[in-house]
Parts: structure tokens; C-alpha cells; sequence
């Protein structure tokens, strides 16, 4: 089906040159992607509002869009109101969990991951927001209640070991995260790593992107390592290991969570339940790692 009403949003904003084409993009499940031509070039348009129960707010994903940009490590914003950014095209492929597990590329993701926790705040303007996981699930759990979900019977034993987890993973350092480190998020254009998509960005541990780095990648053990080695600029110790293996945790459950309260709320044509499943397991596979570390 045709989006005309969306179409016809992208057709009249102000800044464009000539006569302009406009092809849906595949992917975003925050937001609906378009790809427009014009005589100046090419550009994304992103359309969302926001999504309270999921922490996006569009005020916060502009400013951390922008601050990326001055920091180098996005394409610029050329446009922007009210549920509508737009965003310079990139000339590039994103990667795939594949090609994050390869040892180069691995240190170039790390590379620029480490660039956004380091020079995002220098570039950031206005309000900020905190993305504190265990915030998030408490408040997911409290959205499920509300919404009846089918999984209500097991959310007192995914909050009492999500305190576990917040105990286990201090002391924290606080840095400037993306907090939604999937393959598809990084492009490469042959020359340099871009990254983008700041729907969760806020200010969190490093160990949260690096856990999610790692879980939503499928890294074995020994890439595991090789990440805390490089980020970190030594090999890691036994403590390191539990903090990260507990917000690895943490990561996973949270992703097990937002596709619970997807289920619920998401006018989306995905099978959330399946996506639940999914990560349910992978959660539980690696809560065992930790309880036995």
C-alpha cells in the first residue's frame, strides 16, 4: 500500500531544489525511512513521533543526531520539525553481525564506538537524557502490568534479577552511549565507519553498548575479550568480566522486554511474540554465563 499521506509530507517541506523522487527505505522500527532525490542530492527522511513507552523522544534523538555530526561520526541534519528530520545521504552498506566479528573491523567499530562515548557531550546542546537500563525495564514492567500482557506472570523474577544485575554491574562510569549498537546502525563507504540512528541515545555505562555490541553481533567468548582488550587498552580482569557480563545481561533483557511491550502496543505488521521468544532464550543463556562466572 501506497503511503500517500507521508509522501505528501516529504513532497511539501521547503528545502528542496527541482523535482524531487521519493522511495520508501527498508528497516526502523521507530520511524519510517525515505530516500529523496533532488537536484542538490540525495537525502533520508525520517518521520516519528514520539514513543514514550519506549524512552524516544524526538527532541533528544535531533540534538544527539547533531552532536554526532560535529563530532564526526554522522551525516549532517539539513532539516528538521516536528516529527520530520532530514538527514544527508551516505554513499555506503551497513555492516552485518559477520563483518563486526572480523578482527579488523571489530577494531574500527570499537574505534568510533569509543569516539562517540568520548566526544558526544563536547558537542551536545540543550536537555539531555540518562538511558539507564534498569529505569527502563522497571518501567517496561510497570507498561505490561498495565497493558495485561500474557507475560505478566514472569515479570517479578525478570525485576528481581534485574536488581542482581544492577548491583553486579557498579561502580559505573558514565559516558555518552548509543545504547543501539546493531550491525545495521554502521555504515561503511569504502573509506570510513558512520554512525547513526540516536533513537536511545543518552548518557549510560560504556559496558551497555558493549554488551549490546556484543549480544546483538553473536560474539563467541574470545571476541568478547578482544572488545573489553581494545576498548579498554588492556586485557580484561576478572572484575571487568562481571560487571560486563552483567549489563550484557541487562542488554538482553531489556531487548526481551521493549519486543514485550511491542507485542502490546506496536501497530506493526512483525511477529513480536517470536522476537520475544528469541531473546527470552538468548537472555537466559547468558544469565547462566553469569550466574556460573
Amino acid at each position: 500500500m501506497v503511503d500517500t499521506q507521508s509522501y505528501d509530507r516529504i513532497r511539501a517541506l521547503p528545502i528542496w531544489q527541482g523535482t524531487i523522487s521519493v522511495s520508501p527505505l527498508t528497516g526502523g522500527l521507530t520511524n519510517r525511512n525515505f530516500l529523496v532525490e533532488d537536484a542538490a542530492g540525495r537525502f533520508v527522511v525520517r518521520l516519528g513521533a514520539d514513543i514514550p513507552e519506549h524512552q524516544v523522544m524526538r527532541f533528544n534523538e535531533l540534538a544527539a543526531s547533531r552532536a554526532a555530526h560535529a563530532a564526526g561520526l554522522s551525516p549532517a541534519v539539513v532539516h528538521a520539525q516536528k516529527g520530520i528530520t532530514v538527514i544527508e545521504y551516505i554513499e555506503g552498506r551497513a555492516l552485518t553481525p559477520k563483518d563486526i566479528r572480523a578482527p579488523e573491523m571489530l577494531a574500527r567499530v570499537v574505534a568510533i564506538v569509543r569516539r562517540c562515548h568520548r566526544d558526544m557531550p563536547r558537542h551536545l546542546r540543550g536537555p539531555a537524557l540518562i538511558f539507564w537500563v534498569f529505569h527502563v525495564l522497571r518501567d517496561y514492567a510497570a507498561t505490561l502490568n498495565e497493558g495485561d500482557s500474557p507475560h505478566r506472570a514472569m515479570l517479578p523474577d525478570l525485576l528481581k534479577t534485574a536488581e542482581t544485575l544492577e548491583r553486579a554491574a557498579g561502580p559505573f562510569d558514565i559516558v555518552y552511549g548509543h545504547n543501539d549498537l546493531l550491525a545495521a546502525n554502521l555504515l561503511d563507504d569504502g573509506d570510513r565507519l558512520w554512525l547513526i540512528d540516536w533513537d536511545y541515545a543518552g548518557f549510560n555505562t560504556p559496558l551497555f553498548d558493549l554488551g549490546g555490541l556484543a549480544s546483538n553481533n553473536e560474539f563467541d567468548a574470545a571476541q568478547e575479550a578482544r572488545l573489553l582488550e581494545l576498548y579498554f587498552d588492556t586485557p580484561p580482569d576478572e572484575a571487568l568480566w562481571r560487571r560486563y557480563r552483567a549489563m550484557k545481561c541487562a542488554s538482553l533483557l531489556r531487548e526481551t522486554m521493549w519486543s514485550m511491550v511491542s507485542e502490546i502496543t506496536s501497530e506493526l505488521d512483525q511477529d513480536f511474540a517470536a522476537y520475544t521468544a528469541e531473546n527470552l532464550a538468548r537472555f537466559r543463556t547468558a544469565l547462566a554465563d553469569f550466574q556460573n562466572s
